[in-house]
């Protein structure tokens, strides 16, 4: 693997510490990475802010921003990462300067370049979102057991589908699988009961840094 070139350039919307709100890390102090970008338009998307605009940064800055911080854990998201070519370079220098990394993406573009020391947190789009037809389903093949798929859920059509689409790719069997309510569409108890009612091998995820400060951007 060859060195990335630190000079290289992303378009940033913001980098800042929070608490890790979703995935296996909930509510471990993180630095989040936000790229600029995304081609998809979910229905519930509550990062819109993020689809144009932001700050052009080198692979060294964005580095010594993180750095700042001092914090062990780093979260790369978007928008859409992936949609940012020097994103994998991005990763792989996060991952060699030794931090524990992950990555959020959308499951529409490939994810099989990024670096196996990633944990990639790879959405299935659900009928509801509007960008089902998008999933990339070859990217099942590229997760690895440390992985995390998650459905973001807005109903219990979406809920009806998501449990089929668990049976027959065996999620549960590739890696943790997290099911989440869509804000202000979804009871979070009603999904629980669901979840229990039919036995799920599931982790039930709501948005803690929500609870925590509502639609606050920078959070």
């Amino acid at each position: 693997m060859s060195e990335p070139d630190t000079r290289a350039s992303l378009r940033i919307t913001e980098i800042f510490y929070s608490l890790q709100g979703e995935t296996r890390r909930v509510g471990l102090p993180t630095v989040f990475v936000r790229l600029t970008g995304c081609p998809l338009r979910c229905t519930y998307c509550d990062t819109a802010y993020a689809f144009t605009g932001g700050q052009a940064m080198s692979l060294a800055d964005i580095l010594a921003e993180v750095a700042r911080h001092g914090a062990r854990y780093v979260t790369v998201t978007g928008g859409e990462p992936l949609a940012q070519k020097n994103c994998l370079p991005l990763l792989q220098s996060l991952c060699d300067a030794g931090y524990q990394v992950s990555l959020e993406t959308g499951g529409a573009l490939d994810v099989s370049g990024v670096d196996a020391r990633v944990v990639k947190v790879l959405d299935i789009k659900t009928p509801a979102s509007g960008e089902s037809e998008k999933n990339l389903w070859g990217n099942l093949a590229s997760l690895n057991p440390h992985d995390e798929i998650k459905f973001v859920l807005c109903d219990e059509t979406d809920y009806l589908w998501a449990k089929q689409v668990l049976d027959e790719h065996a999620l549960a069997s590739r890696c943790d699988v997290l099911f989440s309510p869509a804000q202000g569409q979804l009871d979070p108890t009603v999904l629980a009961d669901w979840i229990l009612r039919d036995h799920l091998p599931v982790r039930l995820q709501v948005q803690l840094h929500k609870l925590l400060w509502g639609n606050q951007q920078g959070k």
